[in-house]
């Protein structure tokens, strides 16, 4: 018990610590601190700069040849517009990976606290869960950006497919119109687009660029308005009007998708009432009944 105690007040302790030294006003602002602001980026965890980078670099590896998924993950990085690297977010899913067991230990040894004794076996298992939760978690948690990022990208679309088609429609060609759009609206949508347009002035080819666009994107929507952009500079169909239909296709998606959405909030606020409301009811009009039955036969 002694021990336990011990453990437990040491592990609560350096988890303050940890806390209070990291406090903005705990610590003397230093030179990277004031230029962090406005550099790109985040600086990395002390476990990759550190002493532990070679094994926390394996453990990388680790989970990459165990997980898998290289190609899944560097499209989904690519779907959130991020520069970070394969490599870079395995090393994330170790750091994930590292709370948990911390997380794991830390519930370990509260429940020993509490039963007075420590399952050995139950602590292992406690603290491989706490790691395989943290990796999964990471991976789980860039889906969930990517899916917000697109869902932003489709609620932006048909505003920036209107204002395509209207600086069209006023004479501009399609890159100036790309342009003016890019610096009117700001966005998901328009960042990725100016991305493509920074690209068509290298290259001096915006059908590449909106290709390319598609392809990061994983958006059919983006896909057909490419492929709707390099048909109209191709064959010289008018830009305007596939723009226009492009936009009521996304809006009237969007209803559809909102009406599916209600009918299954419907069945969602059934539960309650089936599985747990209308049980009570029965339960309070048929127990008087019951007890009345039980005092007769008695």
């Amino acid at each position: 018990m002694i021990v336990l105690s011990i453990a437990a007040g040491a592990f609560l302790a350096a988890c303050a610590w940890f806390s209070v030294i990291n406090l903005p006003a705990a610590r003397r602002m230093t030179l990277a601190d004031r230029i962090a602001p406005f550099i790109s980026g985040s600086s990395p965890s002390v476990l990759v700069t550190g002493p532990w980078r070679p094994l926390t670099l394996a453990a990388a590896d680790a989970i990459d040849r165990l997980l898998g998924g290289t190609r899944s993950v560097r499209r989904r990085l690519q779907a959130l517009g991020s520069t970070m690297s394969v490599e870079s977010f395995r090393v994330e899913q170790v750091l994930w990976g590292i709370w948990g067991a911390l997380t794991g230990v830390g519930a370990t040894v509260l429940a020993g606290v509490v039963r007075q004794s420590v399952n050995l076996t139950a602590a292992l298992a406690m603290v491989a869960v706490g790691i395989l939760t943290g990796v999964l978690a990471r991976d789980w948690w860039l889906g969930v950006r990517v899916r917000r990022r697109q869902t932003a990208m489709l609620a932006e679309f048909p505003v920036v497919a209107e204002l395509l088609a209207l600086a069209v429609t006023a004479g501009e060609p399609p890159l100036a119109a790309l342009d003016r759009v890019c610096r009117a609206c700001r966005g998901e949508l328009s960042a990725e687009l100016a991305t493509a347009l920074a690209q068509a002035r290298v290259d001096a080819n915006l059908p590449v660029a909106l290709q390319a666009l598609a392809e990061r994107t994983s958006l059919g929507v983006l896909t057909r308005f490419a492929d709707g952009v390099v048909i109209a500079m191709e064959r010289g169909t008018p830009l305007a009007d596939v723009l226009r239909a492009q936009a009521n296709d996304v809006r009237e998606a969007s209803k559809r998708e909102l009406l599916a959405s209600g009918g299954k909030r419907e069945v969602a606020m059934m539960m309650p009432v089936v599985f747990l409301i209308l049980p009570i009811t029965v339960v309070f009009a048929l127990y008087p009944g019951l007890v009345n039955i039980s005092l007769l036969t008695r």
